[in-house]
């Protein structure tokens, strides 16, 4: 299969998979001719192609600089399906429905928390649960649980944890409406009942980051973001409770996939027709997922205000801590974009890629919206992040979207056989970088060199226009679970 696909340059940073065989529409994918080696390696290309060949496709199956290989889609995906003859894929949301990244501002430079970095890391390190199947402090009835899913980070906000002009700072404000939480199974909110307000394990951390440059100083004054700030970034989403519901809906889209005439061009894409009751049951079960990681960064975000306030011994507002804005990057979105001169309303599928709508889109805060929303991509520790701004070109292109980050050169099993012998650890330290983790196997996973050159995907996104630069970060110190 892999042996067929053509992959011809259309420009430097643009490359089209053409429509042959079962495809209904083009592969488009946004990469460098460095990166594309990888993605055809991995096999992250025929992922692509099988993603063209799924029915109500619109316009192009996409993949983003960070493209990798995947659960039946590729991570960096982005498809677009029609509402009336579409599918919606669970595959193509991922396992951590609403895996997502909050950008935190403060007023302080390093040289105001030199002194105390050790502090504030081991605060939050103590403060914030992480690790794998880390539970939380938060201790929740089902009621309260199914309540926090409807309203997402409303919850979090009306339960003490954060001011209601937070909300306006997160995508969808925090909330996507029509969650349904009588059809999450038992076992799901079994699992999601002690993990919220945690960061979990795997490639969620928390960093304090230093901003070493600014590209764009009216759009970074716009976002509150200066040259030697200090900003914190969150990367968590839905923890086990999206995983299960992805598990579930999985198991019952194989088993409906025939009733529909569906051919599938790999199992891992099990899908039901967007509108039919077992696609709308997901998209209902999967907005659940998404408020319950829209309320976990929020708790995480108030929790890192306490244990700032509390090292520091000022008021948070004083320090100027706040939200830039906290975006999802695996999700579906039931979206209007212009498909051929004409206004559609599509399920907006962005697996390990992220929303990145422009200037005067009106589901962007009022606040931003004469400069754009707000794009965080971040490196890996070790690394660093970025801040970029959505454009018009994206909207033409990519459904308005953007990638989510470096994407893994190495699986994690490769990686930590990478790091035998190394301790990760004190190479973070030899750099200049603070590392806590629960365990030294926890780093070696997610070491730098397991990830892709973030400034070579960062310089394709902005290449090929789909956003635009705005500032950049590197660690200081960096929370692993």
């Amino acid at each position: 299969m892999a042996e067929e696909l053509k992959v011809e340059k259309i420009t430097e940073y643009k490359w089209i998979i053409p429509k042959t065989g079962e495809m209904r529409v083009p592969g488009l994918i946004f990469i460098s001719e460095k990166l594309l080696k990888k993605a055809i390696e991995d096999r992250a290309i025929e992922q692509v192609a099988n993603v063209a060949k799924l029915p109500g496709i619109v316009k192009y199956s996409l993949a983003m600089p960070d493209v990798h290989w995947g659960y039946g889609a590729p991570i960096g995906g982005v498809g677009a399906f029609n509402e009336d003859s579409g599918v919606i894929i669970p595959g193509f949301v991922g396992y951590d429905i609403n895996c997502g990244v909050r950008l935190i501002r403060t007023n302080l430079t390093k040289k105001d928390i030199e002194n105390k970095l050790k502090d504030l890391v081991d605060g939050l390190f103590y403060n914030i649960p992480s690790g794998v199947g880390s539970t939380g402090k938060l201790k929740l009835k089902k009621k309260d649980l199914e309540e926090l899913c409807v309203k997402g980070a409303k919850w979090a906000v009306e339960n003490g944890y954060g001011k209601k002009e937070d909300l306006e700072n997160i995508e969808e404000y925090g909330c996507l409406e029509g969650a349904d939480p009588s059809v999450v199974s038992e076992r799901a909110f079994e699992r999601g009942l002690e993990q919220s307000g945690t960061l979990g394990s795997g490639n969620h951390f928390l960093e304090i980051q230093e901003v070493i440059h600014v590209y764009d100083e009216k759009i970074a004054e716009k976002f509150g973001i200066f040259t030697g700030q200090i900003t914190i970034m969150v990367h968590t989403g839905s923890r086990g409770f999206g995983y299960q519901i992805c598990d579930d809906f999985l198991d019952m889209f194989g088993k409906v996939v025939h009733k529909y005439g569906i051919k599938l061009p790999d199992r891992q894409l099990a899908c039901a027709p967007s509108n039919s009751p077992e696609g709308q049951k997901y998209f209902k079960a999967m907005k659940c997922a998404a408020n319950y990681a829209f309320a976990n960064r929020q708790v995480i975000y108030y929790w890192i205000c306490e244990t700032f306030e509390k090292i520091l011994k000022l008021p948070y507002e004083k320090l100027g801590i706040e939200t830039v804005y906290d975006v999802a990057h695996n999700i579906c979105k039931y979206e209007t974009h212009t498909v051929n001169g004409n206004k559609k309303k599509l399920y907006v599928h962005r697996k390990g890629a992220t929303r990145a709508f422009p200037k005067g889109h009106p589901e962007i805060p009022e606040k931003y919206r004469e400069v754009g929303q707000p794009v965080i991509i971040p490196g890996t520790m070790g690394t660093a992040s970025y801040v970029l701004v959505g454009t018009e070109k994206a909207m033409e292109e990519t459904f308005g979207s953007t990638c989510h980050g470096a994407g893994r050169m190495m699986s994690r099993s490769q990686a930590i056989k990478e790091a035998k012998g190394r301790s990760i650890s004190k190479e973070l330290l030899e750099k200049g970088i603070i590392p806590k983790a629960v365990s030294e196997k926890g780093l070696a996973e997610e070491m730098p060199s397991a990830y892709k050159d973030v400034d070579e995907v960062i310089k394709v996104v902005e290449g090929a226009e789909i956003s635009k630069k705005v500032a950049k970060m590197i660690p200081l110190a960096v929370i692993k679970g």
